[in-house]
Order: structure tokens, then sequence, then C-alpha cells
């Protein structure tokens, strides 16, 4: 654990209002699950992530707190964060095959991105590496087959240093994921599996560090219980808020509620 950059509320604060401000000036929706995740790859960021560790973001539609987190730990720059979603930007709306080195796989076909963090954990063992690989997925793509075969892949393969994260907010693009294609509980599904899983307050840093901390003989799957739109009442736990972009007022209201918490 790398404790340099020691993430407390405050800081989390001001990670939320960069996230919201780089949504504002670029006129780009996705907040609502941008703001659910933050917190986690924030954490990871800049207290778990070494030099030969990996990082595959399987929820390509949340590139926002991605790029955020990278900016928080001192990997993108403002000037870079102002490029979001404009022409010619590295900062796309789901990330980028090349151009930032923490940046593997050009993800957010969801579904995918588990099978590239499997297949990469499987490669690094293989060459003898003591990395970890982490990815972050919605709880929505796990409505997908291929999300349930790179489970298998990562479980037959006991892929101890593969870490997966599922941001469970509860709400995807059509609605509730309970509406749209019942699993609940999703971990008790999982746990039919040869891993280690655990469920943990997604906003609580003390939690996802306990849970981070643990290293396991199998593949290790951290369910965050998020809310989506976290820390903007007019956000949270509504469907709209994973398509919608901020208009002014909204912005102003977001930053002063992300300002007095």
């Amino acid at each position: 654990m790398n404790t340099l950059q020691k993430l407390d509320e405050p800081r989390l604060l001001e990670i939320r209002r960069r996230l919201i401000r780089m949504h504002y000036e670029s006129g780009v929706g996705h907040v609502g699950g941008n703001l659910s995740s933050i917190d986690a790859l924030a954490l990871l960021f800049n207290e778990y992530m070494g030099p030969s560790d990996h990082f595959v973001l399987s929820k390509g539609h949340s590139a926002g707190a991605l790029y955020t987190a990278l900016w928080s730990a001192g990997k993108l720059d403002d000037s870079q964060l102002a490029t979001f979603h404009k022409d010619d930007t590295l900062l796309a709306g789901h990330p980028p095959a090349s151009g930032i080195p923490e940046i593997m796989f050009a993800t957010g076909s969801l579904g995918h991105g588990l099978s590239l963090a499997a297949g990469t954990a499987l490669a690094d063992r293989m060459h003898g590496k003591n990395n970890r690989v982490f990815c972050l997925t919605s709880d929505g793509e796990w409505q997908e087959g291929s999300t349930w075969e790179a489970l298998i892949f990562a479980s037959h393969q006991q892929l101890a240093n593969l870490t997966i994260l599922v941001d469970h907010n509860q709400l995807q693009g059509f609605g509730a994921t309970d509406a749209v294609a019942s699993m609940a509980p999703l971990w008790e599904k999982i746990r039919g599996f040869d891993v280690e899983i655990e469920v943990v307050p997604g906003h609580d840093l003390p939690s996802i560090r306990k849970a981070l901390d643990k290293r396991h003989a199998r593949p290790h799957i951290i369910v965050l219980q998020t809310t989506k739109g976290k820390g903007v009442s007019f956000m949270e736990n509504r469907m709209e808020w994973h398509y919608l972009p901020i208009n002014e007022t909204q912005y102003n209201q977001a930053i002063a509620e992300l300002t007095q918490s």
C-alpha cells in the first residue's frame, strides 16, 4: 500500500468537484456513474497502484472518473482534463487505446473488460511477476454472458493477482438493475465460483482499504455498494443522471453541495 498520498474526505470532495467541473465544461453526461465510482478509483490510484500494477476500466462510460483519479494521483494535469471529449483529445468519452500509459485498453463496450483483465493477470503470472491487476465493472454488465465467461476463466486459472471491483449502484441505462434483469443479490450468484468475495460500503474509505489490503490465493471480488450521483442531492439514485449533462444552475448547486459536505 502506497500511503504517500493518503486520501481523506476533504481531498475526496476536491476530487469530486474536479470531476463535476470537467463534465460541466465539456457538456458531457454520464455523471451519475462517475460519482458512484470515483471514491474507489481515487483510492486505488493514490494508495494502491504500484508501477507494475495494471488497471482495466470495464465500465468504460466512467472514463471521467478514471481521468479524474489519474489527475488526483498526478498522472494527468488540468490542461489535459480541459480537453475531455474535445476534438483530437486523448481523453475520449471511453478510455483510449493508446497515449496514456496507465490505460492499457480501449474499453467501454460493456462485458469485455473483465476478459482483458483476466488475460493480463494470467500473462503476468506466467512471466513470474508479483504485481496486481485491478478491474472495475458495473453491476449492469453482470447481465452479460461474456462477464461470466471471464469469471469462469479467472476462477479456473486461480488468478490470485486479480482483484475485481463491482460498482453496485443498482441503476443502469434503462432503469434499476433489478427491473432490467434481476440477479439480486448479485454476490450470492458469484459465491458459487471458486473466488473470494466480499461486500463493502462503496463510499467508505476505511472499508474499501480493508478489502484492498487483503491478498488471497484465488481471484478477489469486492462488491462496492454505491450511490449513483453520490454527493449531489438531485443526482443521487436518479437513473436519468446515467445520461444527462449538467447546466450552469445544476453545476453551481453541485459544487456548493460538494463544498459544504
